[in-house]
């Protein structure tokens, strides 16, 4: 149920099919038209309008005016009508001019797939932080628009989707105060943004690692935060069940602690609009030690799930591949594996990368053998060094804490009481204990003889 209305909207879906021009290994690795008419229902399922007919229809050649040619026009008249839709949901980018001249010749409203996922991501964001970004995205959208072109959803739904009520779009159509709005939002996200700097500053005074899970829309990434962390995220089997950004504390194997971060799920052609909107939300990704991307290995998409993953990592100064695992650790989680069969599972199973591994965060299964390599390699940015605790109140605690979270490598004690130690920590437990127990205890490595 959206505001007051109760019944769903009928939608009938089309996914142009543009003829084929590239080399058959290309061709091989792409989407079939199915899976991608199959994806485009799932958004339009995750804002519950009623798919009364989805179709793939062949596109010989993009007609500036309409996408499709005129026959192919008129002969979707009578479909439509015959569906009896109200809205009609093009897979794929119209050009404001595609819209408006469909719109007329169909007499029904259209929508393209970045609308579609606009609208999705109004009707999910939660946090002011969420809104902020949508409506950015919304207006950015708008500007090359008829501002008309929104107001059916808002009366279907009492506004609630897109963060105002039926007519304010109308108001919106003058340029200037969209501009306006613009530069409003824009200012906002900054301050947005300068906020969460100063939260990750505070998380450097008492440093923990940051692990940040990433992957394509509903692979599970939720499902495997909350068995991770015990959280209560929200997780459905829906495209894009998680907008806001969410951390937890993460107790590894070792006892060491990090923090765990669930992002927003990536999906193809994602909108330029929401990549440069959502970029404070995915600032945390930038900041990650380590990046855990989740991948569905159920699909039959997950290759080209996988490639449209690291292309947007790419867009946001991350890199992909070998790139990313020299600037930060990369781990690749195979979730899903309580639902493929055996043959699939050995397949899988005999991935040399030991940074890959086979999961089902639903089952648990493989989640131990992940969280103890994302406990090494948050180990291997341990540095030795020596210090010395001298006899006193604080010295049996700083030793206990200094057993919990490092590796003593060698320990002596002098005739005074005072323990010489040789160990290696990580950056963040050496703030930590520096924090604690004070700054001067820390020194260069070097043997305990010449420390003592």
């Amino acid at each position: 149920m959206r505001g007051h209305q109760t019944d769903k909207l009928p939608v009938f879906i089309i996914h142009p099919v543009k003829r084929q021009t590239a080399s058959p290994t290309t061709q091989q690795r792409a989407r079939t038209p199915e899976r991608c008419l199959d994806e485009a229902c799932g958004l339009a399922g995750a804002i519950d309008l009623e798919i009364v007919k989805a179709q793939c229809v062949p596109l010989a050649t993009v007609r500036p005016g309409t996408l499709f040619g005129k026959g192919k026009v008129e002969s979707l008249v009578e479909e439509i009508k015959a569906s009896h839709a109200q809205l009609v949901v093009m897979d794929c980018a119209l050009t404001p001019i595609q819209q408006r001249n469909l719109e007329r010749a169909w007499d029904v409203k259209v929508l393209d797939r970045t609308a579609l996922i606009l609208e999705i991501f109004g009707d999910r964001a939660r946090t002011k932080e969420g809104r902020l970004q949508v409506e950015l995205a919304h207006l950015d959208y708008q500007r090359s628009r008829l501002v008309r072109s929104w107001t059916h959803l808002e009366r279907q739904r009492g506004g609630v989707g897109f963060l105002g009520g039926p007519g304010e779009t109308q108001i919106e159509s003058d340029r200037r105060i969209l501009l306006q709005k613009i530069t409003r939002l824009k200012r906002q996200l900054e301050n947005v943004k300068r906020t969460r700097t100063l939260h990750r500053s505070a998380r450097r005074q008492v440093p923990y690692p940051v692990i940040a899970l990433v992957g394509y829309t509903n692979a599970g990434k939720s499902t495997l935060f909350n068995r991770l962390t015990e959280a209560d995220v929200h997780a459905e089997d829906l495209l894009f069940a998680t907008l806001d950004p969410t951390m937890r504390r993460l107790e590894l194997p070792s006892g060491a602690q990090a923090i765990l971060s669930d992002t927003v799920g990536f999906i193809s052609e994602l909108p330029t609009e929401l990549v440069a909107a959502f970029g404070a939300t995915l600032e945390e990704v930038l900041e990650a030690d380590v990046i855990v991307h989740v991948r569905d290995i159920a699909d039959p998409d997950t290759e080209a799930q996988e490639r449209d993953v690291l292309s947007i990592l790419d867009q946001l100064g991350i890199g992909a591949g070998e790139e990313v695992s020299q600037e930060r650790h990369m781990v690749i989680a195979l979730n899903k594996a309580d639902q493929i069969d055996e043959t699939a599972r050995l397949r899988w199973q005999q991935v040399p990368d030991c940074h890959t591994h086979l999961i089902s965060a639903l089952t648990g299964e493989g989640v131990e053998t992940l969280l103890s390599d994302l406990d090494d390699l948050v180990s291997s940015q341990r540095r030795t060094v020596s210090l010395s605790l001298l006899q006193g109140e604080t010295q049996g605690v700083a030793m206990a804490w200094l057993y919990d979270h490092g590796q003593v490598q060698e320990r002596l004690e002098d005739e005074d009481g005072v323990i010489h130690l040789r160990i290696a920590l990580t950056p963040p437990d050496i703030g930590r204990f520096e924090k604690r127990f004070g700054s001067g205890l820390i020194k260069p490595p070097g043997t305990l003889a010449q420390t003592g």
